[in-house]
């Protein structure tokens, strides 16, 4: 079983994807589901699960490690994903390569029936200063920490 981890400051959920599935509980880390054939650089978003800036930092984590990430949401969780590009964008750390959107079937376990879900996918891809915006941050978060 393959095993991977996402510094996060708070126990989440996060999809990272690789081959097999693999679930790593870490104090003060995010807990890391990978599934199936799909990308290492993938974010699943989920509305009910983690408040907007997980997202936001965990997208910027991501794009320390890869050059562009994919975030997916299903449903309500499309305006949590949209708000997320948007900000990761204004602030100039990311740049918006392709959105595609769909319609996916998923069974509702108390009815038993299939429900149509609109599904969103939003690749970004890292800014050519990203680096530089991200660890100017760091040096002003750690400046205004001593101060404290």
């Amino acid at each position: 079983m393959a095993t991977a981890t996402a510094t996060a400051t708070a126990t989440a959920t996060a999809v990272v994807n690789e081959p097999e599935a693999a679930v790593v509980n870490e104090p003060e880390a995010a807990e890391v589901v990978a599934v199936g054939r799909s990308k290492r650089n993938r974010i699943q978003v989920s509305t009910n699960k983690k408040p907007l800036f997980f997202y936001v930092n965990l997208a910027k984590r991501y794009m320390q490690q890869h050059n562009e990430i994919e975030l997916s949401a299903l449903g309500m969780a499309i305006g949590t994903v949209v708000t997320v590009a948007e900000i990761l964008k204004n602030n100039g750390l990311a740049t918006e390569k392709k959105i595609q959107t769909s319609t996916v079937g998923t069974k509702d376990e108390a009815k038993g029936r299939l429900v149509r879900k609109a599904k969103i996918e939003i690749l970004l891809g890292k800014t050519e200063n990203f680096n530089h915006l991200v660890s100017t941050n760091k040096v002003v978060r750690q400046a205004t920490e001593a101060e404290e």
